[in-house]
């Protein structure tokens, strides 16, 4: 098949490019900047920026299936993906797989991300909807100042445990659904294996890193302020406290068997997202 990737540089895009080749699928992948990306075989690097959002739409001519996600630090996720729908619908694509969140179904229809998938479910495409819970991916790109700088896990979370999930197994599950029709037309919800609190993942992180990393439940404004001097923008910064808070109350902690069910494998163990990860923390 034919698939376009937006975001192909991103941490999914990226896993989801690889699984797509060893496929022997060809990727169109968007970049803000597709000329300096590394050039491959059945990998065509194409311009797709979420600050243009009317630029780049006609790649979904000439491709199969696409995935969209909205990029992290971006809260109007329904002005930069809207046009991409249109134009899936336009064309009439035979797949388009859009990555929300875990718990998006039950915001309220006008909010971004709940309007991008109402706009998705009605345009009379074939469709799939992913929402990945917490990536354990954060740990080593979110939160990996604190780890480093001070032993520290800083986030508010109280002791509320989470079934994170990796990265790579989001894009397994993204590759089977762009590329069959066995779960066409259902949203559904990514979960890890396990479900940990903030603590079990410190003794995770210092197990393999062979350093003493701590976790301190901050309070939430602190958390905002912290991530606003990291660069991010107030809204996304305010957007990321607000679902903190629902991971506080218990709403991210069930373990759904979806990743085993569409993949036919086992999701990846927080441990073993830790081996393969310690580099980042040494």
């Amino acid at each position: 098949m034919k698939v376009f990737v937006y975001g192909g540089s991103g941490l999914v895009g990226g896993h989801l490019i690889k699984e797509l080749q060893k496929n022997g699928h060809e990727v169109w992948a968007g970049s803000r900047k597709p000329e300096s990306q590394k050039k491959e075989s059945n990998l065509t690097w194409v311009y797709a920026d979420s600050k243009e959002t009317k630029k780049g739409l006609e790649i979904l001519e000439a491709v199969d299936a696409a995935y969209f996600l909205s990029p992290p630090g971006e809260t109007n996720q329904y002005e930069i993906l809207s046009p991409w729908i249109e134009k899936a619908k336009q064309v009439g694509l035979k797949k388009l797989v859009l990555m929300t969140a875990m718990g998006v179904d039950h915001a309220p229809p006008e909010a971004p991300f709940r309007k991008t998938e109402i706009l998705l479910e009605g345009a009379g495409i074939p469709w799939n909807i992913i929402r990945p819970n917490w990536f354990m991916q954060n740990f080593n790109s979110f939160w990996i100042a604190g780890i480093k700088q001070d032993g520290k896990i800083y986030f508010p979370g109280g002791n509320a445990t989470v079934s994170f999930i990796d990265a790579r197994d989001i894009a397994s599950v993204a590759s089977v659904l762009l590329t069959t029709d066995d779960f066409v037309n259902q949203a559904i919800t990514l979960t890890g294996k396990e479900s940990l609190d903030h603590v079990q993942v410190s003794k995770y992180i210092s197990f393999v890193s062979g350093k003493n990393i701590e976790y301190v439940d901050v309070d939430p404004k602190v958390f905002e302020s912290s991530l606003v001097s990291a660069g991010l923008s107030k809204d996304y910064a305010a957007f990321l406290v607000m679902i903190a808070g629902a991971l506080k109350e218990g709403f991210a902690s069930p373990i759904i068997d979806s990743v085993q069910k569409i993949t036919g494998k086992e999701p990846v163990t927080f441990q073993k997202y830790a081996e393969d990860h310690v580099s980042f923390w040494k």
